[in-house]
C-alpha cells in the first residue's frame, strides 16, 4: 500500500522572516533560533512516526534556495517540497496535490509551530486519511488547525478562507459541507505563534497539564525546544546580572 505523506509547511528560518509576532518579546535572531527548534521536534516526531506507520516525512518550505539551511533541522530521510506561490490557501491546495501526484495514498500536512504536537495525533490522521474520501483536520486552540489531511484533492475547501483568523476551523468545516465532503477530527492542540501561546508551551514543558488536551494525552518531549527556552532563561540572568 503506497505511503501517506506527511509534510511540515514552513519557512526556512531566518532572523526577521521567523515567528515575527513574539518580537517582543524575542529578539529577531532568538525568533528564528526557535522556530528552528520547533522544526528539529516536530520533525523527529513525524520521523517516530515512519518506524510504525507507511508515511514519509516532507519539508513543505519556502523560500527556493535555503535547502541547504533548512536539510540541516531534518531527519535525513526527509525529503524536500518547495511551496507554490499564493496565498496560504493556495500554497496549501497546490501541495496536497503535489504530494498525491507524487504516488502518496494521502497528503497531511502540519503547521511548524506546535513541536509538542503529539505522536498520536499524528497517526490518528494517518489512519483516518487512508479510510476513504474525507478531510481530516486537527481543530487548533486558536480556531484554525494545526493539521489537513487528504487522500483526494478538493480545492474548495481552501476557497475564501480568512487566513491566520478564529474562523479558519469552522469555514473549513462549511466548505467540506458545501461539497458533501466528510469531515474528521483529531485530536485538540494548539500552535504558538503570539507571547500567550509561548507562556503555554513554557508550562507545558516545565510539566503542567494542557486543560483543552484530552484525558491521556500528552505532548512530545520537543527536546530542541525545551533546550532553546531554557538556554534564553539563562541568558536573561546572566545579562540581569552583568
Amino acid at each position: 500500500m503506497p505511503s501517506v505523506a506527511v509534510g511540515i509547511i514552513c519557512k526556512t528560518p531566518l532572523p526577521g522572516h521567523s515567528k515575527t509576532r513574539l518580537s517582543p518579546p524575542l529578539r529577531p535572531d532568538e525568533c528564528a533560533g526557535l522556530s528552528a527548534s520547533f522544526i528539529r521536534d516536530l520533525s523527529a516526531t513525524i520521523d517516530d512516526l515512519t518506524s510504525i506507520e507507511d508515511v514519509a516525512g516532507y519539508a513543505v518550505y519556502t523560500p527556493v534556495g535555503t535547502e541547504v539551511m533548512l536539510r540541516a533541522l531534518l531527519p535525513a530521510a526527509f525529503r524536500l517540497l518547495s511551496q507554490s506561490d499564493g496565498d496560504l490557501g493556495t500554497r496549501l491546495r497546490n501541495a496536497i496535490k503535489d504530494l498525491l501526484r507524487a504516488g502518496h495514498r494521502g497528503a497531511i500536512l502540519v503547521n511548524s509551530d506546535s513541536p509538542t504536537l503529539p505522536l498520536a495525533i499524528l497517526r490518528d490522521a494517518v489512519h483516518a486519511v487512508r479510510r476513504g474520501d474525507n478531510v481530516v483536520l486537527g481543530p487548533a486552540l486558536d480556531g484554525g488547525y494545526t493539521l489537513v489531511g487528504l487522500s483526494q484533492p478538493h480545492d474548495h475547501l481552501f476557497a475564501d478562507i480568512p487566513w491566520s483568523t478564529p474562523q479558519v476551523y469552522r469555514l473549513t468545516l462549511e466548505r467540506a459541507r458545501e461539497i458533501d465532503l466528510p469531515a474528521t477530527n483529531v485530536p485538540q492542540w494548539y500552535d504558538i505563534d503570539d507571547e500567550y501561546t509561548l507562556r503555554l508551551l513554557q508550562a507545558e514543558l516545565a510539566g503542567q497539564p494542557l486543560e483543552f488536551a484530552e484525558p491521556g494525552l500528552t505532548g512530545a518531549d520537543a527536546p530542541h525546544t525545551r533546550r532553546f527556552l531554557a538556554n534564553r532563561i539563562a541568558r536573561a540572568r546572566v545579562r540581569s546580572l552583568s
